[in-house]
């Protein structure tokens, strides 16, 4: 079967049987695309989740209560500030010495009185606010549906009160940049509702004019005194504004001093916007108030059908890009919370296709065109002072939001990532240059809505200098799967060529071995305090040299930087095998095997790395199994997710299905958890615990993993293209369309009974094809745009 006609038979198939309305019959329902729920939300992390990139909203579905809270993603507390502390490179000699004498508790001393950031600690992602409506009379109902439809980024609520329907639906358009709802009642004249607006802010006010009501305010100031040490927090000057206009076919409204009752009506239609006066992280002139009315200007006259439709379109164009059947059963047809509870026993492959589509779904909700990048929780956080600030943690967490863009086709969406990587090599200058004296620039392990770079928190674990270059990989995975040499020239390689410069100077000879050369000072996160030549350390700056002197060669500027790339790379300290056969993750060999700590950052180089892989280096990726069997199966929910990328470079399919599995529990717990609690939330959230969005995105890409490998490569640069090259023995069938590759192709994949049947390739940019499966290659020269077809019999 041709790509094009696999990929649109799985569509089809899925847009056939999804946008249920009743869910009794298995016809109506396609469980990869549809959670449902039976009851409402309880909590917020049973509410559904909708968004459009800047504007996120959580739907709980009450019946006599609903409750829609929202957030747009430039509401921070702080204001534009440097955070750097002046002089401190001072002490990076000394630092030094203390660590390679043994006495790190004194060098953790010097760093938190001399080195940290000013503040010690960043600024917090706030919630904005919530619409309320209040039903009387519904307190008793029957019927019940609740439900979110990853094909069209809707979330509808259905249930009946005294013979009399009320259904509710919900989305937020990125074309118009609002919350859309709609509310109508089966009996003419039987909807009657109130509707206000709220918020947590202590500086708002509410008010109501004719068919509007209007949330302004001012956002609060960090939260955490305790945080604060006797150090002034910058205050927190964004202000914030929200419109609500509400329409209503039959009945009339009566506005009230804060709220509106919407009386004898026969439907009714809500349309929320929101700004700040946020503009870039060093400029918050912004006027909200005409952002607002901008935007409800470019909604007035359209109707609900047409502004669903424009959001359904633009959803879609990304969405329907991937296809994923693992197949289904009766099980499958269950409400979503119930199908979690069970799936450690059932194992129903439905779950592990929502699964996979929910975080694509969820990252085209939370990061587009122009958007800040998806944040520790994407965009949804309804605390005032949520964990760890809901911002932007660069040891490893930010980055595992993106994994999933470029291999299952969304590639644009990683652009907002782009731009922060941008912005911190601005402000990342003045802290290269202030905590090093160092030219080039550099990023530590969290960043802020302020952009951020300088260490924070406490130096045990805060002095980590590799923040910016492992997010610079990103920027290289978006040319090695586009092709784009526009992107690589102008956005790509300048920042590339910054961060190396600084490791350039940073680099220095190890004393025990003085011909290796050794980053520090640093850490191995989050654990061990700090230290002179962390493994994870030289694993990102090797993948950032490298890179940069490809992309040097490639655009055929600056040889000779590349060429002192090229020296510098080759005396970095290599990966090294400790005595009980683990990879070591610090210079010395005294790694524990009882440690079991969530992050496993010495096996960066097996993944996202490329260096470590057991067909290039069987050694060492055995080495990295010792390392995992030691940390175990367990972990945070970001850590399982994780290690299913892990398992999925050893090519361990059942071990990373176990993970996996592991994953995919119900985890209660709303509580900050560092040890062995993840899970997923009922509404599919990740579980720390709490939650944390990173753990979804990660779970998407080692699902993709398991399926399509392309970043080893042959002597002459060309990528291999391995073909299920991790497939668990529980996903013995499916099919699978849409993901993309290193080189610029594009895959369709089916199996069956655990064999190959079929591989569709489109070609995008007319490269080599290298298309390998369990050892065996085809070797196909290709043109841009053509589409090549195989089955296991080609392979040779």
């Amino acid at each position: 079967m041709k790509f094009q006609q696999l990929h649109l038979l799985l569509l089809c198939v899925f847009g056939t049987i999804s946008c249920a309305t009743d869910l009794d019959t298995a016809e109506e329902l396609n469980p990869s695309l549809l959670l449902w729920y039976d009851k409402p939300a309880r909590q917020w992390t049973e509410a559904l989740p909708l968004g459009n990139g800047r504007i996120g909203a959580m739907v709980y579905g009450g019946t006599s209560e609903e409750t829609i809270q929202f957030n747009e993603e430039t509401l921070w507390t702080g204001q534009p500030h440097d955070y750097t502390h002046e002089a401190a490179y001072e002490h990076v000699d000394e630092l030094r010495r203390l660590l390679w004498e043994g006495k790190q508790a004194e060098a953790h001393d010097l760093g938190n009185r001399h080195f940290m950031s000013r503040p010690l600690r960043q600024q917090t992602y706030q919630p904005f606010g919530a619409i309320e409506l209040k039903f009387h009379g519904h307190e008793s109902y029957g019927g019940y549906q609740r439900k979110l439809d990853l094909e069209n980024a809707v979330c509808s609520v259905d249930y009946e009160v005294d013979g009399v329907k009320f259904s509710r639906e919900f989305f937020v358009s990125h074309p118009d940049q609002a919350i859309i709802g709609r509310v109508e009642a089966s009996e003419k004249g039987a909807l009657n509702f109130t509707v206000g607006l709220n918020t947590a802010h202590a500086r708002f006010d509410v008010s109501v004019e004719n068919d509007e009501i209007i949330l302004r305010g001012k956002a609060d100031n960090y939260p955490e005194a305790s945080a604060r040490k006797g150090i002034d927090y910058p205050e927190s000057k964004l202000h914030f504004e929200a419109r609500l206009k509400i329409m209503t076919e039959g009945g009339h409204l009566d506005p009230k001093d804060n709220h509106i009752e919407v009386v004898n009506a026969n439907a009714a239609t809500l349309q929320l916007v929101a700004a700040t006066s946020f503009v870039s992280f060093s400029d918050i002139s912004g006027d909200p108030a005409k952002h607002c009315l901008g935007d409800l200007e470019n909604l007035q006259g359209q109707q609900y059908a047409t502004l669903k439709k424009e959001h359904t379109d633009d959803y879609q164009q990304l969405f329907n890009r991937v296809s994923v059947d693992l197949g289904q059963s009766d099980i499958s047809l269950r409400p979503t919370d119930q199908r979690l509870i069970s799936f450690k026993t059932d194992e129903d492959p439905s779950l592990v296709s929502l699964l996979f589509q929910y975080g694509r779904y969820l990252l085209i909700s939370s990061s587009r065109k122009g958007t800040q990048p998806a944040n520790l929780q994407g965009i949804w956080n309804d605390q005032m002072a949520p964990a760890w600030d809901s911002k932007y943690t660069i040891n490893i967490n930010t980055e595992m939001n993106y994994w999933p863009a470029e291999i299952t086709n969304l590639s644009e969406l990683a652009n907002p990532l782009f731009k922060m990587v941008e912005d911190l090599a601005i402000t990342g200058q003045n802290v290269a240059k202030e905590h090093y004296n160092l030219p080039g620039w550099v990023a530590h392990h969290n960043t802020d809505l302020w952009r951020a770079a300088a260490p924070i928190n406490n130096a045990n674990h805060g002095v980590w200098v590799v923040g910016g270059a492992w997010l610079c990989q990103h920027l290289w995975w978006h040319y090695e799967f586009t092709g784009d040499t526009t992107f690589l020239r102008k956005r790509a390689y300048p920042i590339l060529k910054e961060a190396a410069q600084f490791f350039v100077d940073y680099l220095v000879p190890s004393p025990d071995h003085p011909e290796w050369l050794i980053s520090g000072p640093s850490n191995s996160p989050e654990t061990g305090g700090m230290v002179m030549g962390p493994t994870m350390d030289h694993q990102i700056i090797r993948n950032l040299f490298a890179n940069t002197i490809e992309a040097s060669e490639m655009l055929d500027v600056d040889p000779e930087f590349a060429q002192t790339l090229k020296t510098l790379r080759a005396k970095i300290a290599p990966n090294q095998i400790g005595s009980q056969g683990q990879l070591q993750e610090w210079m010395a060999d005294e790694d524990d095997p009882n440690n079991q700590h969530r992050h496993v950052s010495h096996l960066w180089g097996l993944h996202p790395g490329n260096e470590i892989h057991p067909l290039t280096t069987p050694e060492l990726a055995a080495a990295c199994k010792v390392t995992l069997a030691w940390r175990g199966d367990g972990g945070t929910g970001w850590s399982r997710a994780w290690k299913i990328n892990f398992w999925a470079r050893l090519l361990d399919g059942d071990h990373a299905f176990l993970l996996l599995k592991n994953l995919m529990v119900p985890s209660i717990s709303q509580d900050v958890e560092m040890n062995d609690r993840g899970g997923l939330y009922y509404n599919l959230f990740d579980a720390h615990p709490p939650f944390q969005i990173d753990g979804n995105f990660g779970a998407t890409s080692g699902i993709a993993e398991l399926l399509l490998q392309s970043h080893l490569r042959d002597e002459n640069g060309d990528y291999y293209q391995d073909i299920l090259p991790a497939l668990p023995s529980k996903i013995s069938q499916g099919q699978v369309a849409g993901l993309r590759s290193r080189g610029g192709f594009e895959f369709a994949i089916r199996w069956e009974n655990g064999q190959l049947q079929s591989v569709d390739v489109k070609s995008l940019l007319g490269r080599k094809l290298l298309l390998r499966h369990q050892g065996k290659l085809i070797d196909q020269e290709t043109t841009a745009g053509g589409s090549y077809s195989f089955s296991p019999e080609d392979f040779r």
